[in-house]
């Protein structure tokens, strides 16, 4: 195992590169969003001094908050150890608050320097975390809210074959206001998987307490593997309320943006936690927060860009779960040149230096895939001067 506290990052270009929309397999909807006929992906790539790289996806969409805070202290912190060096990329965000966009973006920036650090070291990356395997356990998710019966009956079958033992689904159709289908299209899942697969529900937070109770009793907690978001992931008092009168299992975390509210999150009753490691400020909060679920003995998943996640669940026990939403992520993988492979319901990870996605680059460029592209080199950027708050 090693340590990227003590690594040094002397940085002298950052490029973020947009790629062309794909499209869905099945246009997908969830309770809140949607519908989502195409799926895009942006990564950022960081070069050293000595021209090594390291990549993640990122957001595109948010340059100021790059430029403003964080992009001057990855400029112009040479000679600075890691263990000083995210401090400052840390609180550098402070004012735009550690809830949002910019937390993302840090975490987003901080796992393409743990990328860096790793293929420097030609390891894999989740060698270079201590993980002990190279193979993680999958679901399957899908089941959008808009797919008709036999859209559902097709991926769940997909995922059968696949040999998962555990599918997600979507209820919460048109903003809630569809409950009868909701429970109806959960049966009707429940029965196409039988006994040995089990099923987990998402109402992506649209639902009011009273309509949680009965859906659980048109359904039955013991069909019910996890409920996902059922309610809105910041009325706490309400996510008591809700764990308090049910033994089935409430999952909540894909919202959140730092380690810091899952405790909360806990005392409130929630046994499933769900951190996505591309949305936190940190692999080292989402490294707590896996601490956490074992200290407490709670149910562990991670979702997001998951192909990419697999190398920190590899950290996890056994049991824990990566999330993959088929219909979207599938039509992404035409751009990873490297990326693990999915046989026997797990992932298994590929044996090269750093994350185990590599994007091929070649064939973007020949297939004129990059819509958009910008070049950030440290001379054009000027040293970081804080801003002082009013």
């Amino acid at each position: 195992m090693y340590n990227i506290d003590n690594e040094i990052f002397d940085i002298k270009k950052i490029r973020i590169r947009v790629l062309e929309k794909v499209k869905a397999i099945t246009p997908f909807q969830d309770a809140t969003m949607g519908p989502f006929p195409h799926y895009s992906i942006s990564i950022i790539t960081i070069e050293d001094a000595d021209g090594n790289i390291g990549e993640a996806p990122i957001y595109n969409s948010y340059t100021n908050i790059l430029e403003t805070c964080l992009f001057p202290i990855l400029f112009h912190s040479k000679g600075m150890p890691y263990q000083e060096f995210y401090p400052k990329l840390y609180w550098s965000i402070r004012n735009e608050g550690f809830k949002g966009a910019a937390s993302a973006l840090l975490g987003q920036i901080d796992m393409a320097l743990y990328d860096l650090a790793a293929r420097r070291k030609k390891v894999p990356l989740h060698q270079y975390i201590g993980a002990l395997r190279s193979d993680v356990k999958m679901y399957g998710s899908g089941g959008g809210t808009n797919y008709s019966l036999k859209e559902l009956e097709t991926e769940a079958g997909l995922f059968i074959d696949a040999g998962v033992d555990c599918y997600k689904m979507k209820v919460g159709k048109d903003f809630g206001k569809k409950l009868n289908e909701d429970i109806e299209r959960v049966k009707f899942v429940k029965n196409l998987l039988g006994p040995k697969i089990k099923l987990a529900v998402d109402a992506n937070q649209i639902w009011s307490c009273a309509q949680v109770f009965t859906f659980i009793d048109a359904v039955g907690e013991e069909n019910i593997h996890w409920l996902e978001e059922p309610i809105h992931s910041a009325a706490y008092d309400q996510i008591e309320l809700l764990c308090g009168k049910t033994a089935l299992t409430i999952a909540y975390g894909e919202s959140e943006r730092t380690s810091k509210i899952f405790r909360t999150l806990v005392n409130s009753g929630v046994k499933h936690l769900q951190p996505v490691p591309t949305q936190l400020g940190g692999i080292k909060e989402w490294l707590e927060i896996r601490d956490l679920c074992e200290t407490e003995k709670l149910q562990f998943s991670s979702g997001g860009y998951s192909l990419y996640s697999t190398f920190l669940m590899t950290t996890a026990n056994n049991n824990a779960m990566i999330e993959y939403l088929y219909a979207i992520m599938y039509g992404l993988e035409r751009y990873f040149l490297v990326k693990p492979q999915w046989k026997n319901g797990r992932f298994f990870l590929p044996e090269i230096e750093g994350l185990p996605v590599r994007i091929d680059w070649e064939y973007c460029k020949k297939e004129n895939k990059i819509i958009r592209e910008q070049l950030w080199e440290q001379q054009d950027v000027p040293k970081y001067a804080p801003v002082v708050s009013m």
